[in-house]
């Protein structure tokens, strides 16, 4: 009975760091019709304009998400202390969107950083989907 509970919390640990963009998609879709019960689901192009959206930031600078990550996502981007962001999307960087708690962490800081609040479910998927889109 033991190696029952051992096995299925091995399973359960596995399915929360292991993910597919698909995965994460469907999750904040949950998410997203808690939030807003008029949500009909995740736009590429909102997800699009997110991206690239500037912003007036408390500083006085004009920041969006790439800044950093840069205008093509398929293309590496450097944080503001010059360290080498992977590309975001995943035609490229197949690794991007497969480890949800790694996801959550990151829109976390980046949604604080750029929006200077936390990201709404809608606006993480529809920028999951607009990356996902990216070939």
């Amino acid at each position: 009975m033991r190696s029952s509970f051992v096995i299925l919390g091995l399973l359960y640990s596995i399915n929360v760091f292991a993910a597919t963009p698909q995965a994460l998609l469907k999750e904040y879709e949950v998410q997203a019709k808690q939030e807003n019960s008029a949500f009909s689901g995740f736009s590429s192009d909102r997800g699009a304009s997110f991206f690239r959206m500037e912003r007036m930031h408390s500083d006085g600078k004009k920041v969006s998400c790439s800044t950093c990550h840069t205008a093509d996502p398929r293309n590496q981007g450097k944080t503001r202390a010059n360290k080498l962001i992977e590309p975001m999307a995943p035609i490229v960087n197949p690794q991007r969107f497969t480890d949800a708690a790694k996801v959550e962490k990151w829109f976390g800081r980046n949604c604080k950083d750029v929006l200077e609040r936390a990201c709404t479910a809608q606006e993480k998927g529809d920028y999951i989907q607009y990356l996902v889109n990216v070939k």
